[in-house]
């Protein structure tokens, strides 16, 4: 967990916010998120909230804000092979489906990440950008625990970020024992997983 002072607003608290943190927002597109989408994930309509609340806190501090997106070819060429099945015609670039909810509202002076791959730094240049811009603190929210999230802070931490931050109840699983198992062994492996918000 990190160890620099937490700020408050309201009932969200995020440690180490401040002009060196980059707060990644993952996946919250509408393939993943809205009800009419076939493979949206249940439960990430609940955390809409948290992650605006989260945002408007991030900026407030002066924080970089990151939207990472998974994009597509719609030949689905560029979905890792497992998926190819599921996932041809899905979060297709240049489609509403692809595209961040429009509630959780996008600023041109945010930074996009665009991904095929669970990580958000696997064949994408955000550690370029984050290095660029000073950022020391990493703090995550979004989904999916257990692939996207999960994989993004274990790179983190493999780059060696001093301060990495999962806001446990900003992010979301399937289910509520993944997510909480996922929490666990990113709390174990890194020590740096913020367990509260």
């Amino acid at each position: 967990m990190a160890s620099n002072a937490e700020e408050t607003n309201e009932a969200l608290r995020i440690p180490s916010c401040g002009t060196n943190s980059a707060l990644l927002v993952v996946s919250m597109q509408n393939d993943f998120v809205l009800p009419s989408s076939p493979i949206r994930l249940p439960t990430a309509a609940a955390i809409v909230p948290l992650i605006k609340q989260a945002v408007s806190f991030a900026r407030e501090k002066g924080a970089l804000i990151v939207w990472v997106v998974r994009e597509h070819h719609p030949s689905g060429r560029d979905v890792e092979l497992f998926r190819r099945g599921k996932f041809t015609g899905v979060a297709m670039k240049g489609t509403k489906g692809a595209a961040v909810l429009d509630e959780l509202d996008p600023q041109p002076g945010d930074h996009v990440i665009v991904k095929t791959r669970f990580s958000a730094f696997f064949g994408t240049n955000l550690h370029l950008v984050l290095q660029s811009a000073g950022i020391q603190n990493l703090i995550f929210a979004g989904i999916q625990t257990p692939n996207c999230i999960r994989q993004a802070v274990f790179d983190a931490v493999a780059y060696d970020y001093p301060s990495i931050v999962v806001l446990s109840d900003v992010t979301a699983a399937k289910k509520p024992e993944i997510h909480e198992a996922n929490l666990y062994d990113m709390r174990m492996g890194s020590s740096m997983v913020n367990r509260s918000c």
